[in-house]
């Protein structure tokens, strides 16, 4: 079970350092992640795993929301007919 773990946060690490946006919300949720799960059962690794999939996630949200909303928008229609 250890080495499930071992390879899960290895990997969502591995992920964490494509880009530094990517990786600044890997390590804050990393870290919270960890802690909850040592807590939680002593599965600190696999907390660390998940809390880095979901600092990921929030992270891109909040880019995300942080364009402007024209680039939002010719984003969103950037196709021309068909």
């Amino acid at each position: 079970m250890k080495t499930i773990a071992t390879l899960i946060a290895v990997a969502a690490l591995s992920l964490a350092a494509s880009s530094s946006a990517d990786a600044k919300g890997c390590l804050k949720g990393a870290a919270v992640g960890g802690v909850a799960g040592h807590y939680a059962g002593h599965h600190g690794l696999l907390g660390a795993a998940a809390g880095c999939l979901y600092g990921r996630h929030h992270a891109k949200e909040q880019a995300r929301q942080q364009q402007p909303e024209h680039q939002q928008h010719v984003q969103d229609n950037g196709q021309t007919g068909m």
